[in-house]
Formats: structure tokens, C-alpha cells, sequence
């Protein structure tokens, strides 16, 4: 294949949805795996919802992934002239028509419409208006928006996931390509778009079908030739709809936010509904690009299983390298706050215990903080009098032990089970809520080790005076 170009096209009106992130990722593995290009494009032309704000998150999140990109970001709100250029030479060969009907026009007809259970399209009224009537209408002050005058007939494209497609002129209706206030809708400006920045492929989710039936009408009014086109499977909620807002918050920034490593969500909206697995659970991005292909992704839409992706951290969390993971503990730390030192020997201390970087922050607090909070699990557990039992005896035996580092703890666990005939878990959960504020974590002798023979007998003796 001689070099692709591909484009991811996101609209900066909210966060960078999990949905459009794996498009995103899709694009950037068949680019990479061909030695093709990443053209990225900002589709800013609604001035009601886009945002300068959100532009800068997308970016953000783009870069968090580890999704470069070759060429961009171009935004369509600086391409106006150029959309114009082409309406003009539409309006020249006939192909359009100005539309004056109103927004509450337009939903009597499209409400009229369901009433009778038919799909909702535009019914032509303006099609076939004379030139006094047109003008009537801008003596009213009525703006026109342009649409596209749609042929009747069968409208065929390939689709290099899903074979041979076709959809029915009639079942489209006549679309609009420019708004009443001048700017592209998306389906003109997305045309223009990709040929003049010379995409040979256009790899997005199926949602955009009928829109690639209505762009393949623009492609051959306008003399272009269209791009090759791959429709991919949508992610799905539990209950097997489009994965969207009302399934919660379920963006790139909200799973940031909430300690998830770019590596695992990568690495997870990679294998959602594909046959990209490697032999281990993780593949790092190089290893994806070597197994990518199009043919491997399934045609079925992927029920997203938050579950699973924090599964998958807890492996990255155990795994990856710490000088790849703590710039990312360092950023959710900022976020939330939270300072502390000795952080990289904290989270190696940890990381086994934990399945987000959000989990470390407790553990930030109660390793550098004398006054670190308990669970209510963990209060509950040392008011117990086997439990207070338990942290006397351990106060009373350290405080005539030497401090050796690690070996306090061995020792201290073998002089408990000689005073109170106990083992097991009833010494190490009273030992480690006492030191820790909770009742599972890292090991005890870790523990010890970190804290020293001093802080672990005050913790031990304030743990003491709240029970």
C-alpha cells in the first residue's frame, strides 16, 4: 500500500469521548502500520457549542494517549473562504437551492412525519420555489440556508469492513450543506476537506453511513474522487445501546482524572471488539501497529467494560517500568492536591495493592501524614479487645528492640504469637490499620521497613488512644 493519509476529525463542543478516542486509535495504528500519515482537523464551524476550551482538552487528551500527529490541526472556522469557493460553482451547475423554511417549520414536518411512522427528511418545500417567491421571503427577513438537490436512485460505495453498500436517494431527502449564517454543515465542509488534504482513507464509526451516502453525491457533483471508506463498530453500555453520557461520565479526561494510565486504556480500546491480542494481556503501542489491520476489527459492536479496563491498569500498574508511571502519579497528585515525599518508594511499595493511581493518594497521606485518617473498617477493627491486645503488646516489645530495618517486623510478629497465641491475620490486620489506616495493603515488613521503629510506635500509640 503506498502511503495512506488518514485524518481524525473531532468536533470541540465536550470532552474527548472513550468512543471517538478509539476511532482516533484506529486511525493512527492503520497510518503507522503502513508508513502513512495522521492529518489532524478541528471541525469548529458551529459557534454555538465549539470551544477554544474544549479544543485544547481534545489536544491534551490526543497527547495523554500518545496519538501524534503529522499534519495540523487545521480548523475548518479559518477555511470559510473555501467553502464558499465550492457552493459557488454548486449553485452554478443547479445542484443547490436556498432553503427558507424555519427552524419551527422544520419541526412541524419532521413531527408530522413520525405521527405517520416514517423516517424524518426533508420534504422539498423550497425545491421548486419561483424567484418572486424567493423573494417574498427574504423581504420577510428570512435568511436561506443552501441544500443539496438529492437524485432519486440507488447511491453505491465499497466499505473495506462491511462490503458493498447502498442506500435509496429518496430515503435521504435534500440536505443542507451551508447554514443561514454562512458556515459548512458537515457533511459539504467534510468533503472539501478530505480531498484537498488528499485522504485516501476515512476510517470512523458506523454512525456515519448515511452521512458517507449524502457525501458520495457531493464527491461526484464536485468532480472529486472520493477517498476509500471503513466503518467501524460502535462501543456499547451495558445495556447494548450507544455508549454515551446517560451510561455516565465516559471520557479520556474522566478516566485521567480517575488514575487510569494512557498504556491500559489504549490497550483496551484496541482489543474492544477486536482480534488485536498478542500472547501476553498488555501490548505496548509499537507491538498494536505490528498486529493493526482493518480486517481484525469486529463488525459487532463491544459492550465497554469498566471492570475489564481497570483490570488491565492493575496489570500496567504491577508491570510498566515506575519511570513511565510516576509522571502520571505526579499530575493526578497536582490535580488533587496532594503532596508527599518519597513518592516513587511509596508507589513501589504499593503498586501491588492498588488498581488506579488514584489509590495511591491515600497512601501518599498516611505514609507522610501522622494524622492520616482510618477507614471505618479499620476504626471498627482496633476498638475489638483482641485487636488492642495485639497493638499493646507489639508497643511493649519495641520499645527494647534495636531498630534493624526490616527484621523489626519479624521479630515483632514472633514475640506476638508467643504473648497471645494468635497468628495470622488477627496480628498483621490490627498491625497494619494501625499503620496503615486500612485493613489490606502492602506488607507488613515493607511496612516497618519504610516507617521505621519511631513513627511505628507512634502510630501504634495513637491507634491506642482512638480505640
Amino acid at each position: 500500500m503506498s502511503c495512506p493519509r488518514v485524518r481524525f476529525a473531532p468536533s470541540p463542543t465536550g470532552e474527548l469521548h472513550v468512543g471517538n478516542a478509539r476511532t482516533a486509535l484506529f486511525n493512527w495504528l492503520f497510518a503507522r502500520r503502513h508508513g502513512g500519515q495522521v492529518v489532524l482537523r478541528i471541525e469548529d464551524t458551529d459557534p454555538d457549542r465549539s470551544s477554544p476550551l474544549y479544543e485544547a482538552h481534545l489536544l491534551l487528551d490526543l497527547q495523554w494517549l500518545g496519538l501524534n500527529w503529522d499534519e495540523g490541526p487545521y480548523r475548518q472556522s479559518e477555511r470559510l473562504p473555501l467553502y464558499r469557493h465550492y457552493l459557488d460553482s454548486l449553485i452554478e451547475k443547479g445542484l443547490v437551492y436556498p432553503c427558507y423554511c424555519t427552524e419551527e417549520e422544520l419541526e412541524a414536518e419532521r413531527k408530522s412525519l413520525l405521527r405517520r411512522g416514517l423516517t424524518p427528511r426533508y420534504g422539498g418545500r423550497c425545491r421548486s420555489l419561483t424567484a418572486e417567491e424567493r423573494g417574498i421571503r427574504e423581504a420577510e427577513g428570512r435568511l436561506p440556508a443552501w441544500r443539496f438537490k438529492v437524485p432519486p436512485g440507488p447511491i453505491r460505495f465499497h466499505d473495506i469492513m462491511r462490503g458493498d453498500m447502498q442506500f435509496l436517494g429518496e430515503s435521504i431527502g435534500d440536505f443542507i450543506i451551508v447554514r443561514r449564517n454562512g458556515t459548512p454543515a458537515y457533511n459539504f465542509a467534510c468533503v472539501i476537506d478530505d480531498h484537498l488534504m488528499n485522504i485516501t482513507h476515512v476510517i470512523r464509526g458506523e454512525d456515519h453511513l448515511t452521512n458517507t451516502a449524502s457525501q458520495m453525491l457531493l464527491y461526484q457533483a464536485l468532480n472529486f474522487e472520493p477517498p476509500l471508506f471503513a466503518h467501524h463498530a460502535l462501543i456499547l453500555g451495558q445495556d447494548r445501546t450507544k455508549l454515551s453520557k446517560r451510561h455516565g461520565d465516559v471520557t479520556v479526561a474522566e478516566f485521567r482524572r480517575r488514575g487510569i494510565l494512557p498504556q491500559a486504556l489504549i490497550n483496551y480500546l484496541a482489543l474492544l471488539g477486536s482480534s488485536l491480542e498478542g500472547k501476553g494481556e498488555v501490548s505496548s503501542l509499537d507491538e498494536l501497529v505490528g498486529r493493526f489491520s482493518l480486517e481484525r476489527v469486529g463488525r459487532g459492536g463491544a459492550v465497554f467494560d469498566e471492570g475489564k479496563l481497570i483490570w488491565l491498569n492493575t496489570l500496567y500498574l504491577r508491570r510498566e517500568p515506575v519511570e513511565n508511571i510516576i509522571p502520571h502519579l505526579r499530575a493526578i497528585m497536582e490535580e488533587n492536591q496532594v503532596r508527599g515525599e518519597r513518592v516513587e518508594e511509596i508507589f513501589l511499595l504499593v503498586r501491588e495493592n492498588i488498581s488506579t493511581l488514584r489509590d495511591v493518594l491515600t497512601y501518599l497521606k498516611a505514609f507522610n501524614d501522622e494524622t492520616f485518617e482510618l477507614t471505618l473498617e479499620a476504626k471498627k477493627l482496633l476498638t475489638e479487645n483482641k485487636s488492642k491486645e495485639i497493638i499493646r503488646a507489639a508497643i511493649e516489645g519495641l520499645k527494647d528492640m534495636p531498630d534493624q530495618g526490616g527484621d523489626i517486623f519479624s521479630q515483632v510478629y514472633k514475640l506476638l504469637m508467643e504473648k497471645t497465641g494468635l497468628g495470622g491475620k488477627d496480628i498483621l490486620m490490627p498491625l497494619r490499620a494501625a499503620l496503615t489506616g486500612k485493613k489490606a495493603g502492602p506488607e507488613l515488613d515493607k511496612v516497618f521497613s519504610f516507617l521505621g521503629k519511631k513513627r511505628v510506635l507512634d502510630r501504634l500509640q495513637k491507634a491506642i488512644i482512638l480505640s
